[in-house]
């Protein structure tokens, strides 16, 4: 039982209540899911558990829970956990943030590609990925919240420790000077 079977094949054996087709399911996707959501949580949003931890709860929750989900296309699991994941994510940030800020918009459900692989590309989303691992925290930080979390630059100065709506604005306008300049360097 390795890598010789398929996704579809674990899967059909894990809902029928095969306990090794969930563990390979759960091996296959773990290492993929934590090295994609390395630096997504932000340092302020951390309490007793980092993101490793996150990622493995949230992927033990939604395998035993895989019962509704149907794969559509290659790669239909690994879409559905990472939203999964994104949406704990988006959960735990709102967690830290429900004293000082408005709640931020609902999660987006789904096994679809995000909006934002949907606009850019599959290719384009592993540059952008690439290069936000290469930045210094506090400029990831700042573009995970504006780009992907869809803050409010109040709510983003909130969350990163800025002095205004404005500073954030512009933390994160050279935040993203500095990723497209990456991203450009990458492609050559």
């Amino acid at each position: 039982m390795g890598l010789a079977e398929t996704t579809s094949v674990l899967l059909a054996r894990a809902r029928a209540g095969d306990a090794a087709a969930l563990d390979s399911l759960f091996g296959r996707h773990l290492p993929r899911l934590r090295q994609w959501a390395s630096g997504r949580l932000p340092r302020w949003a951390r309490d007793v558990s980092d993101t490793p931890d996150l990622v493995q709860e949230t992927l033990l929750q939604t395998l035993k829970r895989i019962d509704g989900f149907e794969p559509t296309h290659e790669g239909a699991l690994q879409a559905y956990l990472r939203q999964a994941v994104m949406n704990r994510i988006r959960d735990e940030i709102r967690k830290r943030q429900r004293r000082p800020l408005a709640a931020m918009p609902q999660d987006i459900e789904g096994s679809e590609p995000s909006p934002l692989e949907q606009a850019i590309g599959r290719q384009t989303v592993d540059r952008y990925e690439a290069a936000l691992a290469r930045m210094r925290d506090e400029d990831r930080e700042v573009l995970i919240g504006r780009i992907e979390l869809g803050l409010t630059y109040e709510e983003l100065a909130e969350a990163v420790g800025k002095p205004s709506a404005e500073a954030a604005r512009k933390a994160a306008q050279r935040a993203l000077v500095k990723l497209v300049e990456d991203m450009s360097e990458g492609r050559r």
